[in-house]
């Protein structure tokens, strides 16, 4: 390799961050099961982490938001032999975007890997779109069709004409 090349990649400076420093975000939608929670920690325990979970940090509260790893971060919060066996700590690598690339992006690396949550994924959809983002635009970010585009918001539609009506039997 040519000692000249400089990645820019973030996995490049990944660093250990101790888990107390880290928050999960409020905007997620991806969903894992717990027979695939299982095979997550099993997996964690038998290869360690070989994924670093990506984070954004907040100088504000110097805590770490996630953007992508919230079951890998959730796995060290919840055995406590990997706790012991890493220190503490979860693998990181920082990206510096703001919040709706950052929504983008938590997107971006969940569509592989597991299924979303309508109303979390509708709430996206819904974030993108009050912040002025154009269709084109969410589309080529969250990949995302037309069509499944229309489909979330069509279920804002309608949760919205449904929202400040009461349903209760008399």
């Amino acid at each position: 390799m040519d000692n000249a090349f400089q990645p820019t990649s973030p996995v490049y400076t990944v660093k250990a961050v101790a888990i107390e420093k880290i928050e999960a975000n409020t905007y997620n939608p991806n969903i894992v099961a717990s027979p695939e929670m299982e095979l997550l920690e099993l997996s964690i325990w038998e290869d360690g982490y070989t994924i670093p979970c990506v984070c954004y940090y907040l100088s504000e509260s110097d805590k770490y938001e996630l953007v992508d790893g919230f079951h890998r971060y959730l796995v060290m919060k919840t055995s406590k032999r990997i706790y012991e066996r890493e220190q503490g700590c979860l693998p990181v690598c920082v990206i510096n975007k703001d919040l709706l690339s950052r929504m983008a992006s938590t997107i971006r690396h969940n569509r592989a890997r597991g299924t979303h949550g309508i109303e979390m994924m509708t709430n996206v959809v819904n974030e993108l779109d009050k912040a002025g983002m154009d269709e084109d635009w969410i589309m080529k970010n969250i990949g995302m069709d037309r069509e499944k585009l229309l489909r979330f918001k069509q279920n804002l539609g309608l949760a919205a004409l449904f929202a400040d009506k009461d349903f209760s039997v008399p």
